[in-house]
């Protein structure tokens, strides 16, 4: 068999009648919503967008509160806006609204994704203060009057981190990926450079939200099985819309016998459905997001969301002659390459030396 495919009814089914109630609740609030987006789009008169930003603002306001309130209850939605302190609220909005405008180019929305992952990074692992200290010992580039050296305190996580493996669901997710393997290999006091496993998953556009199909290609997928049971799964995704890839791949590799001992997933944005979705299907999984957005529209899309970030981080592929792994990666440059150099060797080794053709 060389595909695997999940369809969106096989994911609604892990929905609690609670969970599809709450679902039913933002897209009531988010149909408001979009009748006061059309009237800022179209109307003229001042007096008529003033009242349109007026009620957006407190639809917003709404939906924020009534999701802060429902994922409060969920250890497995962990979202970086409702979980710390206020103070750093401002942050984290102003980077999502410079990845939503459609002003961003790309070496700006580069820019904004590596800073949205240093901080689900602290989120997820550098921020409780139960951790026990590590020391890094660093020579500096002074001299005189003798070599110079700087103690630094971080977290000691590499009990938890030397354990992971990144797991890419390919295309958007590549640099995401290559990020978070950095900030593990910058955090432990090894240096540990994660293995990676490789999946080319895509999902039908052809259809609709309610019918989707989640078509994972294992010919075109690169992971040794091996390397995965009872080790810490990482999937790091700028958008996590209906859950549906994550959850083909999870259910995937549970069907071989894989075990992980963990499974996270890191998103700039999430939908709550999606997030809803994946902490029902897959037992003890945990999403960390910068964000949560309400809605999904038809076709599946994240809405207010922020457009195709695989497209805004990669650029687009024509469909006669997709980029293979290999090809994207060069199309990022010497500067990403040389940054994320070692992340780089470790997907090189994993496509070439796999046995999938």
């Amino acid at each position: 068999m060389d595909q695997v495919i999940l369809k969106a009814s096989d994911l609604d089914e892990y929905l609690t009648a609670d969970d599809r109630s709450v679902v039913a609740e933002m897209d009531a609030l988010y149909a408001k919503a979009l009748e006061s987006m059309r009237i800022l789009n179209s109307a003229p008169n001042e007096d008529r967008q003033r009242r349109a930003k007026s009620e957006l603002v407190d639809l917003y306001q709404e939906m924020g509160d009534r999701m802060q309130e429902l994922t409060s209850r969920e250890p497995g939605i962990r979202v970086y806006s409702f979980r710390t302190p206020r103070a750093v609220h401002g942050e984290a909005s102003r980077l999502i609204a410079k990845l939503r405008d459609t002003r961003t180019q790309h070496s700006e929305f580069v820019y904004y994704i590596q800073r949205a992952y240093e901080l689900l990074f602290n989120l997820a692992y550098a921020e409780p203060d139960n951790h026990q200290k590590n020391h890094l010992i660093i020579r500096t580039p002074v001299t005189e009057p003798v070599q110079n050296f700087a103690v630094h305190k971080i977290p000691d996580v590499d009990g938890v981190l030397e354990n992971t493996v990144m797991c890419v669901m390919l295309r958007g997710a590549l640099l995401p990926s290559m990020i978070m393997s950095k900030e593990i290999q910058e955090y432990t006091s090894t240096g540990y450079v994660t293995p990676f496993a490789l999946f080319r998953i895509s999902r039908d556009d052809t259809k609709m939200e309610s019918n989707m199909e989640y078509i994972l290609d294992l010919k075109r997928s690169y992971f040794d099985l091996d390397t995965l049971n009872g080790r810490d799964l990482i999937f790091a995704d700028p958008m996590n819309a209906t859950g549906g890839s994550l959850v083909t791949i999870v259910q995937y590799l549970y069907g071989c016998g894989i075990k992980p001992r963990s499974v996270r997933f890191f998103n700039a944005i999430s939908a709550l459905k999606g997030a809803l979705r994946i902490t029902r299907a897959i037992e003890d999984a945990v999403v960390y997001t910068l964000w949560m957005d309400p809605v999904l529209n038809d076709a599946a899309y994240i809405l207010p969301g922020l457009g195709d970030a695989g497209d805004r981080l990669n650029g687009g592929d024509s469909d006669d002659s997709p980029r293979n792994i290999i090809q994207l990666i060069a199309d990022y440059g010497s500067t990403i390459s040389n940054l994320y150099r070692s992340q780089v060797r470790a997907i090189e080794q994993t496509v070439l030396g796999s046995s999938r053709q």
